[in-house]
């Protein structure tokens, strides 16, 4: 298909037109023509694993808010979301937030930063989102509700203090993508690697004290815990070997479970990944051609559509996973900096993308099968799938196949809860979803913030779309999708 042709989804009013869609292009993505009852729903039954108790099948994804303090503590407007969290009616809150361990890590200069400073406000964020569950799901509520924070060091995507500044300090030298800098990027030393697994696990205590019931060893999107995983060339302790190239994460886990051992442990992770994109001369995305380094590097990168071939390292992943005692794994794909079709399928690009190279269902199918198969690698891990929110008004019917399937253990929703927030509410009581609420994939949540904006739902969200900031993203949208 060309990319002019690429159906949206708000087009298939029937479930025989969608089928016969995915059908036609060899998409394999199955789902459920009609939704159970809420008493007998698989996306209302409970999971449980290492202590915790979820309960329900739907999570709330990590978003970067773009929002807090230049000193890293929230905002009101993080509490507004983290309250939309609580009343979302998802009962696992994954990370809630991409946090900081320390200022050089900060993806922007607003993002939270968790230290012995601000640690009380990011804990009063915990307590937010609690009231907001008991206040709409009952005063006991919150008794299977699952709460953890996210924890990052942004490694090649660092920007602590200024939006049009970048401050990389990577992994290892990446060719292709370095070439998007001003001068090369400065590469962490080993030392100073084993430094930031001390800031990993103070940050980890500071967590615990606050009440989160688990971190998030991040290692996903391009930063600097994804890029360490595919350091094939990188010298020394951290780059290398398999055994190397895992080390930082181990290193983190392992101090964690010492330092703070009542908190849970889980890692949202990049399983699959393309070679970086740019765009083409109508603004299409096409692979960046590599030299001999780029192409090495990486982690599941996908070569001729060969998807199990990708997964041979990820599997590895997957079984040190489980020998460190880790049991909760959130399945993602690529960055939003280099392939954001991977990441986040949308027909609508952000303003530093480009046009869609695939029929994003091909994106969301991707997902699907990256988290079924590592799934059945790993059957003692409890899987959260990502990449849903393109299906739209069809979301709900592959989250029900999928769970019900075992392809995944719950579904993880990000953008969607931007624009509907309970979302989930009203899929776990049969209700019929409000459809002018319902994220179209416009991707004004990622342009704001590449034009330093907040990040928010600027098209669906009262509270956003009367800003002038609405105005100025639907321009940039605008003439970006000219030729679509």
């Amino acid at each position: 298909m060309s990319q002019s042709s690429f159906p949206r989804m708000a087009s298939f009013k029937t479930a025989g037109a969608l089928r016969a869609h995915l059908d036609a292009h060899s998409v394999p993505l199955r789902f459920d023509d009609e939704l159970a009852p809420p008493e007998s729903s698989p996306l209302a039954r409970p999971v449980e694993a290492a202590g915790l108790r979820v309960g329900n099948r739907f999570c709330i994804l990590p978003m970067e808010g773009w929002d807090g303090t230049p000193d890293g503590r929230p905002s009101d407007l993080t509490e507004r979301r983290w309250r939309h969290f609580g009343e979302s009616g998802a009962k696992l809150i994954w990370g809630g937030e991409a946090v900081a361990v320390r200022h050089d890590g900060r993806a922007n200069p607003n993002q939270l930063l968790m230290n012995s400073s601000t640690q009380p406000t990011i804990a009063a964020l915990r307590e937010t989102l609690v009231a907001a569950h008991r206040a709409r799901f009952g005063s006991n509520a919150d008794g299977d509700l699952v709460i953890g924070l996210q924890l990052t060091h942004s490694g090649r995507f660092a920007r602590p203090d200024a939006t049009d500044r970048a401050e990389p300090i990577v992994a290892c030298p990446n060719p292709v993508i370095d070439r998007r800098f001003a001068a090369p990027p400065r590469v962490f030393t080993d030392d100073e690697l084993d430094r930031l697994v001390e800031d990993f696990i103070a940050a980890a205590r500071l967590a615990e004290a606050s009440g989160f019931d688990f971190i998030d060893m991040k290692q996903c999107h391009g930063y600097l815990g994804h890029e360490l995983l595919g350091a094939r060339d990188r010298p020394g302790r951290y780059g290398g070997s398999l055994e190397n190239r895992f080390r930082f994460m181990r290193n983190v886990i392992q101090g964690v479970r010492a330092a703070a051992p009542r908190l849970a442990i889980g890692v949202r992770v990049s399983a699959v990944d393309l070679v970086p994109y740019r765009k083409d001369a109508h603004g299409i995305g096409e692979p960046s051609p590599l030299d001999a380094a780029s192409a090495r590097a990486g982690f599941g990168v996908i070569h001729d559509d060969d998807l199990d071939a990708a997964l041979e390292e990820p599997r590895a992943l997957m079984a040190e996973l489980e020998s460190l005692g880790v049991r909760w794994v959130c399945v993602t794909a690529g960055s939003p900096y280099y392939t954001p079709h991977v990441t986040r399928p949308a027909f609508f690009p952000p303003m530093d993308g480009y046009l869609p190279p695939e029929d994003p269902l091909v994106g969301v199918a991707r997902q699907v099968r990256t988290t079924a198969r590592l799934k059945a690698a790993a059957p003692n891990l409890i899987f959260v799938g990502s990449g849903y929110t393109y299906l739209q008004d069809w979301l709900p019917h592959v989250a029900q196949h999928n769970v019900r399937e075992g392809l995944t253990d719950l579904v993880g929703l990000g953008r969607m809860v931007l624009a509907y927030p309970d979302f989930a509410a009203d899929v776990l009581a049969g209700a019929p979803l409000r459809r002018a609420h319902i994220c179209r994939t416009f991707s004004d949540c990622t342009t704001g913030p590449r034009m330093g904006l907040r990040s928010g739902c600027y098209p669906l969200d009262d509270l956003y779309k009367s800003t002038p900031e609405a105005a100025a993203i639907l321009k940039v949208r605008t003439a970006m999708t000219a030729k679509v």
